[in-house]
């Protein structure tokens, strides 16, 4: 049976028929790879924010005038594409987190909210001493 409203027990489906919880050992484990996969969330976020500031940083200029740089546009290319490859990985992690908590346990709600919530002090709470905007649209 499928929950619509949010509950409290010990038994759940998470995301797929064979990870079924059916003893509070089971749960337990359940709830805490819940917290640690939310918090493993925000430290990809952490990562793929730092190398896209340090893809998207300007090189320092070669010393001499008459040097160039033949591999820059390679480089710029390949950081683009690692970029794009981390923002997918991470977007994933966090649909994955999305339909666990529509599981409607309480339990994995709360997990899942404080997972976020201490990898987010941990990982990122360095980031409030610069503000990065690359998007105004609050849906991406």
């Amino acid at each position: 049976m499928m929950h619509m409203t949010l509950y409290w027990g010990k038994d759940v489906t998470l995301l797929i028929d064979s990870w079924k919880t059916n003893s509070w050992l089971s749960y337990l484990l359940t709830l805490l790879a819940c917290f640690l996969f939310s918090s493993f969330y925000q430290y990809m976020e952490d990562r793929r924010l730092r190398f896209r500031s340090l893809a998207s940083s300007n090189p320092s200029p070669p010393s001499s005038a008459g040097a160039s740089v033949p591999l820059l546009p390679k480089y710029r290319r390949s950081a683009k594409f690692a970029t794009a490859l981390l923002f997918g990985i991470n977007s994933a992690i966090g649909y994955l987190l999305m339909l666990a908590i529509m599981s409607f346990n309480g339990g994995i709600f709360l997990a899942i909210v404080l997972g976020l919530a201490v990898g987010y002090l941990v990982f990122r709470s360095a980031d409030d001493e610069t503000v990065v905007v690359e998007n105004v649209c609050a849906c991406a």
